[in-house]
C-alpha cells in the first residue's frame, strides 16, 4: 500500500496561502482523499468518510521477540515521500 504524507493547504485570501499540518494527513494514491493519521477520519467529510484506524507504540525488536505474543513484521521501504510496506 502505498500514500503521500501530506500537509494542509491554507488561504486567508485568493493568492496568498501557508502550508500547516506538515506530516499529519494521508493522501490516497488512488482516490486523493486525505486522511486525518491520527484519526482516520476524512478532511473533506469527516462524519461520512474514515479509514480503519489502529492503536500502535514504537518499542524495540527485542522487546517484541522476547514476550508471550509475536509481532508479525513486514519489509518496509521508503522511496521519496513514501512508506512502502510488502506483503
Amino acid at each position: 500500500m502505498q500514500g503521500r504524507i501530506v500537509g494542509l493547504a491554507e488561504a486567508s485570501e485568493p493568492g496568498s496561502y501557508q502550508l500547516s499540518r506538515r506530516g499529519e494527513l494521508l493522501r490516497c494514491p488512488w482516490h486523493g482523499w486525505e486522511f486525518d493519521l491520527r484519526t482516520g477520519k476524512s478532511w473533506c467529510e469527516p462524519g461520512r468518510t474514515r479509514v480503519r484506524s489502529f492503536d500502535l507504540k514504537v518499542e524495540s525488536g527485542g522487546a517484541l521477540v522476547e514476550g508471550e505474543l509475536q509481532a508479525e513484521t513486514f519489509p518496509v521501504s521508503i522511496e521519496k515521500q513514501y512508506v512502502v510496506i510488502e506483503v
